[in-house]
């Protein structure tokens, strides 16, 4: 069974058990929810223990079997209400928040993870360290509306599931950019936010090539029972060479920016590629290294005629064309 699949049911076992509260869990009640063996379950509880977890077993009940609990008077040093979940969530987002910086609060932010992370004891901190990095996000991922979110929970749920656990899915996909609507069976690799959006990342064997599939485009969502084995590893980030969604392989790009606009772009990262050298006239030139998808066209119409393509030159007649298209609106 993969590493991952372990840690994950050990994280599931921490969160039921706290959310019994009173009554506490059971191993079979456990062992039901995760699909496993007491035994299993046996294994499982004594490595949360040994991470330092406050997990403790309970044979006070009438019916004289065994329960399990979480001491929530561990924790006592913190603000009152975080409960031992909800402070283990809150430490393994911190990657999230990070991927927000640089921003106003990135000193507070962090010294205040700092304070999060010494109430945690460090085997529970290397514990929580191991949860896989399943959803990754891009610097100004706009937020989705609350209806959009709660009508995506069952795609989100599956896709989160299929991903943690390597189950081949089948999705029925609608395209925007085709209007058609078609069947994939995929191996699920990753979720990410970016772009103001959530997008699934999946191996599609069909094509054999890693595609994106926007969530909220997904109709239907199905577990398959097979199982299946990463064919290539993701990077850490997510769509390391788009300014957008975009997976493809990257090409420099050479860009030419007006005095007007000059201050604006030289103080923004834009992609972790750029390089901003200035100009005799006060203006920039920027290369970056980026793959020419929608996203690098767009952001670059965006500056209008302050902004020129230098290099590649298909990139530049594409952006010369789109311009005058627009001009015909006008006129």
């Amino acid at each position: 069974m993969p590493r991952n699949a372990e840690v994950i049911r050990q994280w599931t076992i921490l969160r039921e058990i706290e959310r019994a509260r009173g009554s506490g869990a059971t191993l079979d009640e456990l062992a039901a929810l995760c699909g496993v063996t007491t035994r299993t379950i046996r294994r499982d509880l004594q490595a949360l223990e040994e991470a330092g977890f406050p997990l403790y077993d309970d044979r006070s009940h009438d019916d004289g079997r065994t329960r399990w609990r979480v001491n929530g008077q561990s924790f006592k040093g913190l603000a009152a209400g975080l409960t031992l979940s909800e402070l283990c969530a809150l430490y393994f987002s911190r990657a999230l928040v990070e991927s927000l910086s640089p921003n106003p609060f990135s000193d507070d932010l962090r010294s205040a993870f700092d304070k999060l992370s010494s109430v945690l004891a460090p085997h529970m901190r290397q514990f929580l360290d191991q949860l896989p990095r399943i959803i990754s996000t891009k610097p100004e991922a706009a937020r989705r509306s609350e209806h959009d979110a709660t009508r995506q929970q069952p795609v989100v749920a599956r896709a989160l599931e299929a991903t943690l656990h390597l189950r081949q899915a089948r999705i029925t996909y609608h395209s925007r950019s085709s209007e058609r609507t078609k069947t994939y069976q995929v191996h699920p690799y990753r979720l990410a936010y970016a772009q103001g959006g959530l997008y699934l990342l999946a191996y599609v064997p069909e094509y054999r090539e890693v595609r994106t599939f926007a969530v909220e485009r997904i109709q239907e969502f199905s577990l398959l029972e097979e199982h299946f084995t990463p064919i290539e590893e993701l990077p850490d980030p997510a769509f390391p060479h788009s300014l957008g969604v975009h997976s493809g392989d990257p090409e420099r790009v050479e860009i030419e920016f007006q005095p007007t606009v000059a201050d604006y772009v030289r103080s923004r990262e834009w992609h972790a590629s750029q390089a901003v050298a200035d100009l005799s006239d006060g203006g920039v030139r920027m290369t970056l290294d980026v793959c020419l998808d929608r996203a690098l066209r767009s952001w670059i119409l965006s500056f209008g005629p302050f902004a020129r393509v230098i290099a590649p030159d298909e990139l530049r007649r594409d952006i010369a064309d789109q311009i005058d298209q627009a001009r015909t609106q006008y006129f």
